[in-house]
């Protein structure tokens, strides 16, 4: 089984079903994202939709998005999904390790993300490559109301 990452270049069908069949098993609130959604993220200039495959199939997908601010580059990933068939197998662990570099390449000093305590195997994961807890609040403001 080999395991291959890049960067989305092109929102197209192909990436559509796969994101039809992935984001089900990231979130059950949220519908998966149009072709047109995901053309916009791919053309985003902060946003990189990273892509793990095995033998040509999206297996997992990650959301890097790299922006500065006063005190430097940063980084946040979010949406980290691989497919129930391919956890286990290394792939969540390269394709955080990929966003890291890519992360690095584009200058970011820190990258954060969040996890649910309810995720445990991805916390350990986080924990594994290096992800160090941090002593902070989260606070979100929802705009949909």
């Amino acid at each position: 089984m080999t395991v291959s990452y890049e960067i989305a270049a092109v929102a197209d069908p192909t990436l559509a079903e796969a994101f039809a069949r992935l984001l089900p098993q990231l979130s059950r609130s949220s519908p998966p994202p149009s072709l047109a959604e995901l053309a916009d993220i791919v053309a985003a200039p902060s946003c990189d939709l990273l892509l793990a495959r095995i033998d040509g199939e999206i297996v997992g997908t990650l959301t890097l998005v790299t922006f500065r601010i006063p005190t430097g580059v940063r980084a946040w990933i979010e949406d980290v999904v691989v497919d129930a068939g391919a956890r286990g197998h290394g792939v969540g662990e390269g394709l955080n390790r990929f966003a890291l570099d890519v992360a690095r390449s584009k200058g970011a000093k820190t990258v954060d993300l969040t996890s649910r305590p309810s995720r445990e195997e991805a916390n350990r994961l986080y924990r594994r490559i290096g992800f160090v807890p941090r002593d902070t609040n989260i606070y979100r403001y929802d705009l949909a109301d």
